[in-house]
């Protein structure tokens, strides 16, 4: 018969189990010892130490005042003028003048102004002076018809020559009146000449 097929005493089977839980109380102790010596070896070698907070570095002290200055007037901002342009200048343009007054001349009731002297109008100064020339005149004609005024442009060389002549047309001179745009009467304007010669014995 084989010793396999021997079955095992029940005091064989005692010491095993013995011999297992003293070899597993050998190795807790041996664990657990290892254990407090590493703890208290690390525990040993931490140093313990206080931490103290750095104190804040002193306030700088203030600068010093600065010198003192002489104290001027405050200044008061003026403002400047505000140069604005001109604006430019209107142009005037002046109105246009007036179209002339366009009228009709006066007209002479007689063609010939020599019609109105005869002999009987020889100055008497003139006669016993000799003197004959011819007179230049000027006449005014007014709304009327009638000269207003006769002025000598060319003297006959005598003052009683010149005299007679616009005295004489003043008195004898008839116009037709002078007629403005309008048709109405206005004054006019008219000249000649005057020949006065010595009558005939």
């Amino acid at each position: 018969m084989s010793y396999v097929d021997q079955g095992m005493s029940r005091g064989r089977v005692w010491a095993i189990i013995t011999v297992a839980i003293l070899h597993a109380l050998l190795a807790y102790a041996f664990v657990s010892g290892l254990a407090y010596k590493f703890i208290k070896e690390a525990t040993e070698d931490l140093k313990a130490f206080d931490v103290k907070e750095t104190p804040p570095p002193p306030p700088e002290e203030p600068p010093p005042p600065p010198p003192e200055q002489p104290t001027s007037p405050p200044m008061t901002a003026m403002e400047s003028p505000i140069v604005r342009p001109s604006p430019p200048a209107p142009v005037i343009t002046p109105p246009p003048p007036p179209p002339p007054v366009r009228t009709v001349p006066p007209q002479r009731a007689r063609a010939n102004l020599n019609s109105y002297f005869s002999t009987d109008d020889y100055p008497a100064a003139a006669l016993r002076g000799n003197d004959e020339g011819t007179t230049g005149f000027s006449l005014t004609i007014g709304t009327n018809g009638r000269v207003s005024e006769c002025s000598v442009t060319a003297s006959s060389g005598s003052s009683a020559l010149d005299q007679a002549t616009c005295r004489i047309l003043r008195s004898r001179a008839r116009y037709t009146p002078a007629r403005d745009a309008s048709g109405n009467p206005t004054s006019g304007r008219d000249s000649g000449r005057v020949t006065w010669r010595l009558p005939a014995d």
